[in-house]
């Protein structure tokens, strides 16, 4: 119950003042000059007054309102380390259990971290939390805050919080834990596919741990070297980039004895390859109308380096022209084919035949270039079933197919195979989808016989027209029709010349994105995504395995043809490996060498300063058995607010009013009969 007096005046003040104004100089001149009566018209003047400003007494009826406590709980994965998990939750019960005993507190608990199989962060941002719960709360009802954590804290203001009330840490863990983990100092983003490529490294251990360790180097899963590196030291590591695209290096150091975890005791660096410019060898055999539509489409890849010849003059024309009036280049066969052969990424022969310009050994050093790695492209015209054909040289070894001596001249729709459907090279090509398929006709197909390898177009009555072999270690590739340019002309509407060429030729050089047997992985957030390419029907299950070892299946649907993918959350940050038949692929999940394990020993240091500025403390709870809790202390917001074995919360003066009681002190009969008093006392007076 709270009493005051309030004014409800009747007139408003200008009016007020208007009328009391005179009246009280007439009242304040009588009583200066001593006049009768004066007294009495003073207290009708009063009295009058009293009337009109209308005095009333408020009984106000109001209810105390509660301080928020507020409890941020570090669920973060570095809260799995020992018994830190469990400490957490018994610090919570006794918390709240302690705070129920206090009705003047309303408790608010928060958990942040990484809870979930959906959170993304990877930093334990307490104080973030800390500002949400709090958000709705004015600064005068904020008990205070109680944070469970292990103390590695990632977002710690560089001054107080928002709030002034006091700031407690309770720490989980022990204070003997020690911890060894390595990350990476120097790790580029990008490298050349097949050159050295330098990083630095360096092991750090807790309590100044000296001496050294083996480090276990790893690129894509296989491991290339161990490595002796000192504790503390920057130590430089040189690696050679394996491939095209995404490259996982991966560093890794054995658990000591008495480590808490060896969650850090890996690093990851995810380096993209990028290969320097693909060198191509394209020899034409003679000028014809499809021999620009190859030159045209390597030369605008800016990732290739082309070399061209083509045969203009036989070796075999002789008109009598003489040798220093002919502008020719001389064909440079070996310097090409002998001394620099394995500097090319690929060699087209476009229509070419066998007309003594290659002495008949080349062919064999060709076919070997092909058996060690190479690629080859025999992009066939007629003359490939001719007597001149390459197929009658020492390539022969090399080839897919061997002329079978047709040249079926008439027109037809270049068709994808069954194979040709789900071959990367072929699949999904525009205009494939319809039939007949949304491209021009050809009008030349050569035949061969036993076709070797995977037929993925065909032509007149489904005779082979591409044909894709792998030869040892290199690859060949067999376009048996020389009408492509119709496409690129567009005859007929054309066709995807452009698309078809490129695959060929990358496929050819071994471009990773179009193997016909590939598996990938790569992660959204916590979402792990598995793509499967391949030639069969239907690849299984993906296995996973977790960072912490653990195994389980990813299903893998037909996205298309040859096509499959699946995907799956997790919790775990860290590497995972998948695999599928003799497949395997690594990811990443979530951001690499996360902060939340660069540093896993439970600290009160980093929490500390903040606690001081917020008149709190931070102390550890900690123990094998048993954990030990302060006590709770309400406290003014001037008074100290914790001490060895307590935490103070501070309590608020805030209310909230429920209702109002209003009594009129010069109003109805009473203040009537003052009024009439004073101005009879006033009469009377001037009456006598």
């Amino acid at each position: 119950m709270n009493w005051s007096i309030a004014l409800e005046p009747l007139l408003s003040w200008p009016w007020f003042a208007a009328m009391m104004v005179p009246l009280a100089l007439l009242v304040l001149g009588g009583l200066l000059l001593g006049l009768r009566g004066s007294a009495f018209r003073l207290a009708a003047v009063t009295a009058l007054a009293a009337a009109l400003l209308n005095p009333v007494i408020l009984d106000e009826q109001r209810e105390s309102l509660k301080s928020v406590v507020a409890i941020v709980v570090d669920r973060s994965q570095s809260q799995d380390i020992g018994n830190r998990r469990e400490q957490t939750d018994a610090a919570l019960a006794g918390l709240k259990e302690r705070l129920a005993q206090f009705e003047q507190f309303e408790l608010r608990v928060v958990e942040a971290g990484n809870i979930g199989p959906v959170a993304e962060h990877t930093e334990t941002r307490l104080f973030g939390a800390l500002d949400g719960v709090l958000h709705d709360v004015p600064p005068s009802r904020v008990a205070g805050a109680i944070m469970i954590t292990d103390g590695q804290v990632h977002d710690v203001p560089d001054g107080k919080p928002d709030f002034s009330a006091p700031l407690h840490a309770l720490i989980t863990g022990d204070n003997q834990e020690k911890d060894r983990r390595i990350r990476f100092e120097k790790a580029p983003r990008f490298g050349i596919v097949g050159k050295p490529l330098e990083l630095t490294f360096r092991v750090l251990a807790t309590d100044g741990d000296t001496g050294s360790v083996d480090v276990r180097i790893s690129v894509n899963g296989e491991q290339r070297s161990i490595q002796r590196a000192v504790i503390g030291s920057e130590t430089p590591l040189e690696i050679v980039v394996p491939g095209a695209g995404s490259n996982i290096v991966e560093l890794a150091i054995d658990k000591a004895p008495d480590e808490i975890t060896d969650t850090n005791n890996r690093a990851i660096a995810q380096i993209d390859g990028i290969r320097e410019n693909l060198r191509v060898l394209l020899v034409s055999g003679e000028p014809h109308a499809g021999e620009r539509t190859w030159r045209n489409l390597l030369k605008s890849d800016a990732s290739v380096d082309l070399v061209h010849f083509t045969i203009l003059r036989p070796p075999e024309k002789q008109d009598g022209t003489p040798i220093n009036e002919l502008s020719l280049i001389a064909f440079p066969t070996r310097e090409l084919f002998v001394e620099k052969i394995n500097e090319f990424d690929l060699i087209i022969f476009d229509r070419y035949q066998h007309r003594d310009v290659l002495p008949i050994l080349y062919y064999d050093y060709i076919a070997e270039y092909v058996e060690k790695g190479g690629a080859l492209l025999i992009a066939a015209g007629p003359e490939y079933a001719g007597e001149q054909s390459i197929a009658r040289t020492p390539l022969i070894s090399a080839l897919p197919g061997m002329p079978s001596g047709e040249v079926l001249e008439k027109g037809f729709f270049p068709r994808l195979t069954e194979t040709g459907k789900r071959h990367p090279v072929t699949r999904g090509l525009e205009g494939s989808a319809t039939e007949p398929p949304n491209w021009s006709r050809w009008f030349r197909l050569i035949g061969i016989d036993r076709p070797q390898g995977e037929v993925v177009m065909s032509g007149v009555d489904d005779k082979p027209l591409l044909v894709l072999n792998r030869k040892g270690e290199g690859r060949v590739g067999m376009f048996l029709s020389d009408q492509g340019w119709l496409w690129a002309r567009g005859f007929e509407g054309g066709g995807p010349h452009v698309a078809l060429y490129r695959r060929i030729a990358h496929w050819l050089m071994k471009e990773p994105e179009l193997e016909e047997e590939r598996l990938t992985a790569g992660s959204r957030g916590m979402t792990l995504d598995v793509r499967r390419q391949t030639m069969r029907e239907d690849p299984g299950p993906a296995q996973v395995i977790t960072p912490s070892g653990k195994t389980f299946d990813v299903p893998l649907q037909s996205q298309s043809a040859g096509v499959f993918s699946g995907s799956s959350q997790v919790e775990e940050i860290g590497l995972y490996q998948i695999g599928n038949g003799d497949l395997k692929a690594l990811a990443h999940v979530g951001p690499i060498n996360a902060p939340e394990f660069s540093d896993t020993v439970s600290t009160t240091n980093i929490l500390r300063p903040i606690t001081d500025a917020n008149d709190g403390s931070v102390r550890r709870i900690g123990g094998t058995s048993q954990i030990a809790l302060p006590g709770i202390v309400p406290v003014r917001a001037a008074g100290d607010a914790s001490g060895r074995d307590w935490i103070g919360l501070r309590t608020t003066g805030d209310s909230v009013l429920r209702s109002v009681s209003r009594v009129p002190l010069f109003t109805g009969l009473l203040g009537l009969a003052v009024l009439l008093m004073a101005l009879g006392s006033m009469w009377y007076r001037e009456g006598r």
